[in-house]
C-alpha cells in the first residue's frame, strides 16, 4: 500500500520549505498512487482467476451534480482496469423497481460491488435500499452488516470517505495511538464511522454534534481534527490546536463578491494553515481519496467473493 511521506512539518508535499505554514496533505497525489496500485492488483487478480472486478453504480433521477460525480466514478473505475456498469434510472422509479434491480445485481456474478448514489429522490427509502445490497458487495460500507462489523472492530467494508481520511492520517502522521482526536459531525456517512476507525487506531476520540456545548474548547485539545459537517467556514483558526493535523471533509461552492464561485471546505483554510501542522486543502484533499477508496473496496469485495478472503483496513 502507498507508503508514508516525510513527517517534517516544514516540508511541503513538493518538498519546498514552508516556514510558518501547515504542510499540505496531498490527497490528489495519494489517490493517484493508490489507484495505480489497485490497477496492479486488478491485473494480478485477473491473471489468477480470469475475472475482472465489476462495479455497478445506480443513479436515480437527474441531479446534475450527482450525474457528474457518477460519471467520474465510471472513468476512475475504467482507469483502474475494472468493469463499470452504469444504471441511470428515471426519477419516477418506484421502491419496488429499485429493489428488484438491486436483487438482480446481487445475483450477477460479474458484479462485485454495488453503489446506489445518495440522496435518493422522492419517497424512496435509503435505509431499505442500502440494506438490500449484499453485504459482500456493499462497497459504500453503509449497510447495517458492515456498519456493525466496524462498530465491533471486525473486518468488513469501511465507508469510502472515512477510509480515505484514515489512510491519509496514517501516511502523514504515522502511529496514531494515544493521540487525541476530534470528529466534528456525527453523520452515518462520515462522522460515526470515522470515530470508530480512530478508536481502532488507539486514539482518544471526541465526537462533536449539533448539541455539543463549546466545541471550540474541545477542538483545541485535539491532535487530529476531522471536520465533516457540510457547513462552509464553520471551523476557524481559534478551534485549532497549534501543530494539529486537520482533515477537512466538507466541500461547498460559494459565490464571491465578483460574481464568481469557488469551492471551500468546512474549515477556514486561510486561518487554519497558519496554526495547524498539516492540513488537507479543498479541493484536492479528501475528495479524490473517496473515489480511490471506492475502487479499493471493490477490489476487496472481489477478493472475498472469488477467493473467500475478507480484507480489512
Amino acid at each position: 500500500m502507498t507508503g508514508p511521506v516525510s513527517s517534517d512539518p516544514q516540508v511541503s508535499v513538493s518538498g519546498a520549505p514552508t516556514p510558518g505554514e501547515a504542510r499540505l496533505i496531498d490527497g490528489k497525489g495519494f489517490a493517484n498512487r493508490l489507484t495505480q496500485e489497485i490497477a496492479e492488483d486488478v491485473r494480478a487478480f485477473y491473471a489468477r482467476h480470469q475475472v475482472t472486478p465489476g462495479l455497478a453504480v445506480v443513479l436515480v433521477g437527474n441531479d446534475p451534480a450527482s450525474e457528474v460525480y457518477v460519471r467520474n466514478k465510471a472513468l476512475q473505475t475504467h482507469r483502474a482496469g475494472m468493469r463499470s456498469f452504469m444504471h441511470m434510472l428515471p426519477e419516477t422509479t418506484s421502491q419496488e423497481e429499485l429493489l428488484a434491480l438491486i436483487g438482480r445485481l446481487n445475483a450477477d456474478p460479474e458484479i462485485h460491488g454495488i453503489l446506489v448514489q445518495l440522496p435518493l429522490p422522492g419517497d424512496l427509502d435509503p435505509v431499505a435500499v442500502t440494506n438490500a445490497i449484499d453485504p459482500r458487495k456493499d462497497v459504500d460500507g453503509l449497510g447495517v452488516v458492515n456498519a456493525g462489523r466496524l462498530a465491533l472492530g471486525l473486518p468488513g467494508i469501511v465507508p469510502c470517505t472515512p477510509l480515505g481520511c484514515l489512510l491519509l492520517l496514517k501516511s502523514y502522521v504515522g502511529d496514531l495511538r494515544g493521540l487525541n482526536a476530534m470528529v466534528v459531525g456525527a453523520s452515518n456517512l462520515v462522522g460515526r464511522p470515522m470515530a470508530q476507525l480512530l478508536l481502532r487506531e488507539g486514539c482518544t476520540v471526541t465526537v462533536a454534534h449539533i448539541d455539543t456545548r463549546n466545541p471550540q474548547a474541545l477542538a483545541r485539545q485535539a491532535d487530529i481534527l476531522v471536520v465533516a459537517t457540510g457547513c462552509s467556514g464553520l471551523v476557524t483558526g481559534e478551534w485549532i490546536k497549534p501543530g494539529a493535523t486537520v482533515i477537512d471533509v466538507g466541500i461547498s461552492r460559494v459565490r464571491l463578491d465578483n460574481g464568481k464561485t469557488r469551492l471551500v471546505g468546512d474549515v477556514v483554510f486561510d486561518e487554519a494553515r497558519h496554526i495547524a501542522g498539516q492540513i488537507t486543502p479543498v479541493p484536492g484533499g479528501v475528495g479524490p481519496m473517496t473515489i480511490a477508496c471506492l475502487l479499493r473496496n471493490t477490489m476487496q469485495a472481489a477478493r472475498e467473493l472469488v477467493e473467500g478472503v475478507r480484507g480489512d483496513v
